[in-house]
Order: C-alpha cells, then structure tokens, then sequence
C-alpha cells in the first residue's frame, strides 16, 4: 500500500463518524503527520469532540482524555509522585499527557496554570518533573477544543499557548442534506465506539519521515516568507506571524503535497494553509479605527495578503 492509499484508508475510517466534512478531516490529518497540534473552534454541539476522538480511533496508539475544569491541576495533566508504602520510596505515576494522542477538551475552561502545563509537551515533546527529562511517546498530537462564544467560566489562551497549536479549524455546522440524515438515522451503522484502527502508530510515524522527504522550492519558501512579512507590516494588525508560524505553514505544506500524492509543493498547498495557521497567530491593531476603515477580523486581514502577494508561476 502505498503512501497516498495509507492517507485515503485514514481519511475514510474518520469519514465513517465525521460526515460530510471532508476538508476539516484533511486539515486534521495534515496536522498530524506534520507533528503539529490541533486547536478545533467552534459553537457547541458541532462535533469537535468527536471529531477527536474520530481521529484518535482511527490510529492504533495510545489515547487520552482530558476534560479541562476550572479546578484542573497540572499534576493532573503531568503526573505525581506517590509513596510506595511497600518498596518506602516515593513512585512516580504518569499523567494522562503520557499518550500518543491527547484530547485536551474545553481547554479554555482551565486556569493558565494548568494551561502553562502543556507548553513544554507541546513544544519539545518531553515533560520535566521534579528534576527529570521523560520524553513522551511517538507519534505525540494534543487534540484540544474550545468554545469561543462562552466567556463565562474561561481563560482566553495566551499568545504562547495559541503559538504552540499548528492550526486552528471550525468545524461549522453541517448541510441540511447531512444534517437531515443525522436526525433520520441513516449512515449510522459506524459508530464511535466500533470504530476500528486504519493505521498503526509505525505506519505514522513513517509517513511523518516522508514528509519531511518532500522538496519545495526556493520561490515557494520566498513567497511563504513573503506572506508573513506582510503580516508583520501591515496597519491592521498589532501582531505578526511568528517565525514558529512560518516552520508550521511550510512543515504543513509538506504533509498536503504528500497527501495530495506529490514529493514537491505547489504555490496551492501554501494558499489553502495559510488562513487555519496564520488566524490564531496575529491580533488586530488596537487602532483599527483611526485607519478610516472597519476590518472585522483578523482572517479578512489575512485573506487580503493572500491578494495582494504575488503568487510565483
């Protein structure tokens, strides 16, 4: 089987619970094989969760939920030291972070000490603890939703915390047509729960190596970079695209191409990519109205450089 039958296999097996949303499905799946972790934004009640766990069943690895709460600990997270009456010794007991895939659910709903818990994980792949470096497993993907238009009860994550997150993606409500089957029960023979593995963790983690195989060329890095200057230059917007930022888009631009079947990028592979990397990255500049003009978030920002930057043939 080769690499792009392996993809489809995947993207099927979530497809069987997650319906007719097959562009939020690739974007996940692009995240994972290019190491990077997932923040799904939305209303309640849309399917983010199971989108997640979709996702998590569909790999043969490790599986972890977190529900985030506003008395959530980070030893909760990362784990504690326990004593061991029998051996007299203090015994180190593994916290939930120690999986290949973490759900972290409702992650705004945790104070930012807890949230700060989950920045050393998501960036280095390994949590220190009481004096010791434990490397987590691989592949490692944290999974977490939010509910932007709850403000009762949340923490609005930091701009370090959103920085750690390759993408931000919005499930949206689904089709009439879809949503009328949901109510009618068709296509429900497959549920969460018998959702069988489509791939095995090696076979990720080999997928992970080709895609950093995949070649692209110096044009495309020049408009790549040229799209995240103009982010850092423009009058609507207080905050630029990181440099993390653009090693995610290009990373992610990798896993399309090979996703698509390629072992080299296309000017579409970085378009398609910019606006769920870029969106959560840059703030709108406070002064928005002394500029004449009324820009109602930061994504119309964004797709305006996509505009004005030229696309290299």
């Amino acid at each position: 089987m080769n690499t792009k039958e392996k993809v489809q296999r995947l993207q099927a097996n979530v497809e069987k619970v997650i319906k007719g949303k097959s562009e939020v499905v690739k974007l996940a799946i692009v995240a994972l094989l290019a190491k990077g972790h997932l923040l799904i934004e939305d209303v309640p009640g849309v399917g983010k969760t199971t989108l997640a766990q979709s996702l998590a069943r569909s790999l043969d690895c490790s599986f972890r939920r977190i529900q985030f709460t506003s008395d959530l600990l980070p030893s909760d997270i990362l784990g504690v030291s326990i004593y061991d009456p029998e051996k007299r010794e203090f015994v180190f007991k593994c916290g939930p972070i120690f999986a290949n895939i973490v759900l972290a659910d409702e992650i705004n709903r945790a104070t930012p000490k807890t949230q700060s818990s989950l920045l050393e994980a998501m960036n280095e792949f390994q949590v220190s603890l009481e004096g010791k470096t434990i490397p987590l497993p691989r592949p490692f993907l944290v999974l977490a939703t939010q509910n932007p238009m709850e403000y009762f009860g949340t923490y609005p994550l930091p701009e370090s915390q959103l920085d750690r997150f390759m993408m931000r993606i919005r499930m949206g409500y689904p089709s009439v047509s879809w949503e009328k089957k949901i109510l009618q029960g068709e296509d429900s023979a497959v549920t969460l729960e018998n959702l069988k593995p489509a791939l095995t963790a090696d076979e990720v983690l080999e997928l992970q190596r080709e895609v950093e195989e995949v070649k692209m060329k110096q044009s495309l890095i020049d408009y790549l970079m040229a799209l995240v200057v103009e982010t850092r230059n423009s009058e609507f917007l207080g905050l630029g695209v990181s440099p993390r930022g653009a090693i995610f888009l290009q990373r992610a631009a990798h896993a399309l191409a090979l996703i698509e079947g390629r072992d080299y990028c296309i000017p579409d592979d970085i378009k398609s990519l910019v606006l769920p990397i870029f969106s959560h990255r840059v703030i709108l500049d406070a002064r928005l109205g002394s500029f004449g003009r009324r820009v109602e978030d930061a994504e119309e920002v964004i797709k305006e450089i996509l505009e004005k930057v030229p696309v290299p043939l």
